[in-house]
This record gives C-alpha cells, structure tokens and sequence, in this order.
C-alpha cells in the first residue's frame, strides 16, 4: 500500500499550527522576562539604598570611633592626675568613654547587617540577572524559529506543490535551516552572551571597589561601558545578518552596497562592486537567496583568506542572473570542504549550493591552497522577471 503523500495545504497548516503553538510559548518566555526585569529593577533599587546607609553608617563608625580614642586618652590623663582631678572628673569620664564604646559596638553591628542585607541582595540580583539572560536567549531563538518557519520555509512550500519529490526537499530544507538556527545560536553565545556575562562580572568588580578605591571603580567602569557598547554592536550585526530590511525597502544593490560598506569599516577589506542590470530583481526569494550567498562569501572571507581585496560583480545576462565573487586570498581544497563527510566544516559552501539548486540555477567554487577563491552562480530569471 502507497504511503499517502502530504499535500500543500495540509503541510501549510501544520506550519501554521506550529508557528501559532511557538507564538504562545515565546509570549510566555517574554512575560517571565519583563515580570524578572522588574524585579532586576526593584532590587537593585533596594541595593542602592542599602549601600548609602552602609556607608553613612561607616562614616559614623569612624567619626565615633576618633571620638572615642579622645576619651580614652582623656580617661587615662584624669586616671593619672589625681591632683588636678576630682573623683566626680574621673567618674564623668570613664562614664563618657564607656557610652562611647557601647555606641561604637552598636553601629559596627547595624554595619555588619547591613554588609550581609548588601550581599544577600547581590546574590538575589545576580540570580535575576541570568534569568533574563536566558529568558531573553530563549526569546532570540524562538523569534529565530518563528522566522525561518513563517517565511523562507512556508515560501518554498508553496514553490513545491505539485512536484513529486516535494517530501525528499522540504525535509532537506528542515535540516539545512536547523543547522543554520544551530550556528546563529552559537553565534549568539559566543558574542553578546559572554559579553553580558563578562558584564555582569565587571558590575560586581566595581560593587566590592566603591567602598575601597573610587578610582579604581571609574576606571572599572569604563571598561563595563566598553563592553557594553561592543555588545549592543554585535546584537545590531546579529539582527542585521539575519534579516536585513532594506532588502524589502530599498532592493537588492543598496543593501549589498550598504553590506559592503559595513564589512570594509569592520575589516579594512575593499571590496570592488560592479552592477550591470537595468531594474531591481522582484523576485524576493531571488534577492534574499543572492544577499545570503554574498553575505555567506564575505563571512568565509573575513574569517580565512587573509586576503586585501575583494571583487564581486553582479550582472543580468541572456534572462540569468550571474554572481561573481573573487578574492585573492589563501585559498582552500574545495573537495574537501564539500566532501559528502565535510558538510561541518564547509556549511557555508553547502547552504550556497542549496540555495541556488532550489532556484534552477548553478553554482561554481574554484580555489586551491594559495590560489584564492572564485565563485560564480547563475540562476535563471522566472517568468515574471522576463517579462
């Protein structure tokens, strides 16, 4: 008996559904978030106050504590001189030493208090603190999900009805874009999650150092204002590298020129962009497929080919799109990085290469050791494009 095959409408709705179930779930994971920002925001609050008292409390303790050593040596010297000093003289101040110290012991205890208040707050804080860390991870990751389930992947089922290995693709497709949200989960801890960690051990730092060396503090906390800063960059590039809005806005050239501009600022690699085509592609598969293949490119480009330079032309030929992206740079055993074993180490070049297969186009990587890397796609115009 056949296997009874998924129709369009049917995967649809199961999509559907599943993005509707992930909305819920990323609702809940938001409300838990903000419900612990708040209580971020009331603790650190109460932290405050507890530090201002700690310190006047300090400040007090000193003052009495420089009062009372005056007494003391005022005792000893009226103890000494029974001369000049009458009993009443030496009652009057052994009783004033002796109300002295009760009232320093006093205040180092409201101190102590106050230090173990100050601490057990910290601890409450800095366990908040990771709550809406992970919360917010948990946010990013299923906005990812949603993302790529609501658009890329709901878009190419829609492409498939009625082809027959439409069940062989899509599941395919499910693994490319899981391992894709897998690296932009790593891409995500490995930047702003440890920046925020490296935050949060830079706020303890300069907690311990405002009661010792204020100079010390400020200087620590610039440092947090650097990281900070850096990380707010890296969640800018993060949310830009995966969907960037000029792409639906402006078109495919301003965003590539807007992308090449950003990559020459971070690397100090020019990148020569040449343009041949009358009109912007509609396509918006098309276009995003051209951006990812490109920005994909310059990724491998910045992190291996140590190379000066970059050339990448985009031009419109006989009703077929043709990308060419060269770099003179160190190069790479192209059969190895896309062996049928390798597809870890060469992700990139295998999402390149599934993305244009999906569109009925063809791709070309030529490099060697050396010798740096060209590639060259053609993907052919649909019919709304030719017209």
């Amino acid at each position: 008996m056949d296997k009874p095959v998924l129709s369009a409408q049917k995967m649809n709705e199961i999509i559907e559904n599943t993005i509707d179930a992930i909305q819920k779930g990323q609702n809940d994971i938001f409300e838990i978030a903000e419900q612990t920002r708040k209580e971020c925001k009331n603790l650190q609050d109460e932290l405050e106050s507890i530090k201002s008292k700690a310190i006047c409390i300090i400040d007090e303790v000193d003052a009495l504590e420089i009062i009372e050593k005056k007494s003391r040596q005022k005792l000893a010297i009226v103890s000494k001189d029974f001369k000049r000093f009458t009993e009443m003289d030496i009652r009057d101040a052994y009783e004033e030493a002796n109300i002295l110290k009760v009232k320093i012991l006093l205040k180092r205890k409201e101190e102590k208090d106050l230090i173990k208040q100050r601490s057990d707050l910290e601890k409450r804080l800095k366990a908040a603190c990771e709550v809406v860390e992970k919360a917010e991870k948990l946010v990013s990751q299923v906005g990812i999900a949603m993302g790529y389930l609501s658009g890329d992947l709901k878009e190419v089922f829609q492409q498939l009805e009625g082809i027959q290995q439409k069940e062989m693709v899509g599941i395919e497709i499910i693994k490319a874009q899981e391992e894709e949200r897998q690296r932009v989960a790593r891409e995500i801890h490995d930047g702003p999650a440890q920046s925020m960690a490296n935050v949060v051990i830079k706020a303890e730092i300069c907690e311990k150092l405002f009661d010792r060396d204020m100079e010390k503090a400020k200087y620590e906390l610039t440092l947090l204002k650097n990281i900070v800063r850096g990380s707010l960059k890296d969640v800018r590039r993060i949310i830009y590298n995966l969907r960037p809005m000029s792409l639906d806005d402006l078109g495919l050239v301003p965003t590539l020129q807007r992308l090449f501009i950003n990559f020459e600022d971070e690397t100090k690699i020019s990148v020569n962009f040449s343009v041949n085509i009358n009109s912007e592609i509609g396509d918006a598969i098309i276009q995003l497929s051209l951006f990812r293949i490109v920005q994909e490119a310059l990724n491998n480009i910045r992190k291996y080919a140590k190379t000066s330079k970059v050339m990448v032309k985009l031009e419109v030929i006989d009703k077929r799109i043709n990308l060419l992206i060269i770099d003179d740079g160190v190069g790479f055993d192209v059969q190895c990085k896309l062996g049928a074993n390798n597809k870890e180490n060469g992700f990139g070049l295998f999402i390149m290469k599934e993305r244009v297969e999906l569109l009925k186009g063809k791709i070309d990587i030529q490099s060697d050791v050396g010798m740096g890397t060209r590639i060259r796609a053609t993907i052919p115009l649909n019919n709304k494009e030719e017209e």
